[in-house]
């Protein structure tokens, strides 16, 4: 089969079990992998989520991406520089082509951004550009309406897409370049990149399947993986079973409760890493007028025990939070800590004139976080302590972000890694005050909103002085915590486990974005 002309192949074969995955044949090195779920579209801009970027990384390739130590690694851009104030110029490789056998230049990462600023999940953060411009075939430029400290780590999600495979119309006469979200559009089931896997089998929900791109630029790449299958197995003990019984090779997550398990396996190996991935519930202002009292929001956060979910559900494989920022990020206050006081949350509703509570609606996913279905449950348990009855409804991620869109519960779960790996990020999508035009606001499912903070954060992204920024996002935080915002529970650590000859601690990282097509599997 010649991989450069392979686009999607159809949806073949009768569902099988996610216990126990078919070996993968005629290929001479290949993967068996399980994830919690698969990605839930193949339109990398239909959704800002861990899945798509992992699905991105596997199909397209970046301008630049991020290092183990955060810094800037040259991909489909060789070079960049500084112009002026508000404009970058960066340099294209010119050996680089589509699955679909076409010709990657300038022109495709112009049509990419533009694209990117008008999606629903990345218009926000593509805001500040300006336009972008191919001066010619291998050069592009960027510019910002404003300086802007952040252009490099935007770029690291310019993954650009083969702008002629995606014009024009489909066959029931609709652009193909519609972005539909969580339905179905041309973009949705087909896919032409520059990664080094190439999709060739799609059963959503039961399988997907990828194999090498023949003409995959980067000869440099250390990768041997001829032929990958991705398996979503939802349940924790099942998805840890089939890597012990040698049914899968790579797994994630693996879970706080089998982490000694799988740590004292000969035939496995675990990798883990702490995590900057915020858990946090929101609670929609809109939905329930009691919440637009700070001081009923402050009860709630006082009720919660983050530090309890941490050690018994998370089984010490969580870091309680009180703020957005973790350790290590410029917004970082290191004085705030969680504040469970079930005293104070009670004197909160009292003063609050609801001694008595009184009802909500919550949803969670139930299998796209660590533990997220049972995280919910405790919340629910402790929240009925401050005599506050909770409706709990749990959903598969695929049903989930559909009901997260339309904002159905009082209260709902999400987990947020900040794209750009800078605190403004989480501000600007988890509590912005929601504006559909701009994007800001896209994931305020508590329709919080303080036109303060957003001009404050708004300064703090054209502050080129790192350590003035810094300070900036430092005081978003603080009148974060101080107006209890939301309620945030945990930064969730990572843990991934693989066959001993899958050396899959090189291309791991921070963010969850497996290199896997620099992944090596050695004999055993």
């Amino acid at each position: 089969m010649t991989l450069k002309k392979t686009l999607l192949a159809s949806v073949i074969g009768a569902a099988m079990t996610t216990a126990v995955l078919p070996s993968v044949a005629s290929a001479e090195t290949s993967l068996r992998m399980a994830y919690d779920a698969d990605p839930v579209s193949l339109d990398i801009h239909e959704q800002l989520s861990g899945g798509i970027l992992q699905l991105s990384h596997m199909t397209f390739d970046p301008l630049v991406r991020w290092n183990k130590d955060l810094s800037f690694e040259p991909r489909l851009a060789t070079g960049w520089e500084q112009v002026d104030d508000t404009t970058m110029r960066m340099t294209l490789r010119d050996d680089v082509e589509f699955h679909s056998g076409n010709a990657f230049s300038a022109e495709d990462v112009v049509w990419t951004v533009e694209r990117l600023k008008r999606s629903p999940d990345f218009k926000a953060i593509f805001e500040p550009i300006e336009s972008v411009t191919a001066i010619d075939d291998t050069t592009v430029e960027f510019k910002t309406t404003k300086p802007y400290p952040l252009l490099l780590n935007l770029a690291t999600y310019v993954f650009p897409m083969d702008s002629a495979f995606y014009s024009g119309t489909d066959e029931d006469g609709d652009p193909k370049d519609e972005i539909v979200k969580n339905g179905n559009s041309y973009a949705s089931s087909h896919l032409s990149g520059t990664g080094p896997y190439v999709v060739t089998e799609r059963q959503q929900g039961v399988r997907i399947a990828f194999e090498r791109f023949d003409d995959y630029w980067d000869e440099e790449s250390p990768g041997n993986v001829d032929e990958i299958v991705m398996t979503p197995i939802s349940e924790n003990a099942t998805r840890v079973a089939a890597l012990l019984s040698g049914d899968v090779d790579f797994i994630a997550p693996v879970p706080p409760n089998d982490l000694e398990r799988v740590r004292e396996d000969d035939s496995v190996q675990l990798v883990t890493m702490s995590g900057t991935r915020i858990i946090l519930f929101h609670m929609n202002q809109e939905r329930v007028e009691a919440f637009q009292d700070p001081k009923v929001r402050q009860a709630f956060a006082y009720a919660i025990n983050q530090e309890g979910i941490a050690d018994r559900l998370m089984k010490g494989f969580a870091t309680p939070a009180a703020q957005f920022s973790p350790e290590g990020y410029a917004g970082h206050v290191e004085s705030l800590e969680p504040r469970y006081d079930l005293e104070k949350a009670k004197q909160l509703m009292a003063e609050a004139g609801f001694e008595d509570g009184f009802e909500i609606t919550m949803m969670a996913p139930n299998n796209r976080y660590v533990n997220d279905a049972k995280i919910a449950q405790a919340v629910a348990a402790m929240l009925a302590r401050i005599n506050v009855t909770v409706d709990l409804k749990t959903l598969p991620k695929a049903q989930y972000w559909g009901e997260y869109d339309d904002r159905v519960a009082d209260m709902m779960m999400i987990g947020w890694h900040a794209d750009t790996e800078d605190s403004a990020n989480f501000h600007e999508y988890l509590t912005a005050c929601p504006d559909a035009d701009s994007g800001a606001g896209q994931y305020n499912a508590g329709n919080y909103c303080n036109p303060e903070l957003d001009k404050l954060v708004a300064e703090a992204n054209l502050e080129v002085d790192l350590e003035k920024r810094a300070e900036m996002l430092q005081q978003v935080e603080q009148a974060l915590y101080d107006d209890a915002a939301f309620v945030p529970l945990h930064w969730q650590d990572l843990a991934w486990a693989s066959a001993s000859n899958v050396d899959i601690e090189p291309v791991l990282n921070v963010m969850n974005f497996p290199y896997l097509g620099d992944l090596v599997i050695t004999d055993e």
